[in-house]
């Protein structure tokens, strides 16, 4: 299951080392608890409206721009997780003839109709 809770912490995560700075700088300029701000970048708290927009603010970044990239995150996990949900494309398998042997025949007087690709020609 994707958590957006999750797709939010990492973008925020990202956005702060970006900048060089800190969770006590960040935490500081949002006037958010430095704990709290910890568990919103580690996905384990739901970040409010009113939250999100302290932080972006205190990280100088457009909560659209925020909105955005996590939107981009998930997409990409969607993708990964249908992929890996989708069942493996089997194999197809060629069939096999049985052998046929031709002597005393030019080869090029040799006419074979068949699909080449199911046909395995061997001089004699």
């Amino acid at each position: 299951m994707i958590l957006l809770r999750r797709l939010l912490g990492d973008v925020l995560r990202r956005q702060r080392q970006r900048q060089g700075r800190t969770l006590r700088e960040v935490s500081s300029s949002a006037r958010v608890s430095l704990g709290y701000l910890s568990e919103v970048e580690r996905g384990q708290k739901e970040a409010s409206s009113e939250l999100l927009s302290a932080i972006c603010d205190a990280l100088d970044v457009r909560m659209s721009e925020l909105m955005r990239e996590v939107s981009d995150e998930l997409a990409l996990a969607e993708l990964a997780q249908s992929a890996a949900a989708s069942e493996p494309v089997p194999t197809p398998v060629r069939p096999r003839l049985n052998s046929v042997s031709v002597t005393g025949v030019p080869p090029e007087r040799v006419t074979i109709k068949a699909p080449a690709e199911a046909v395995d020609v061997v001089a004699a």
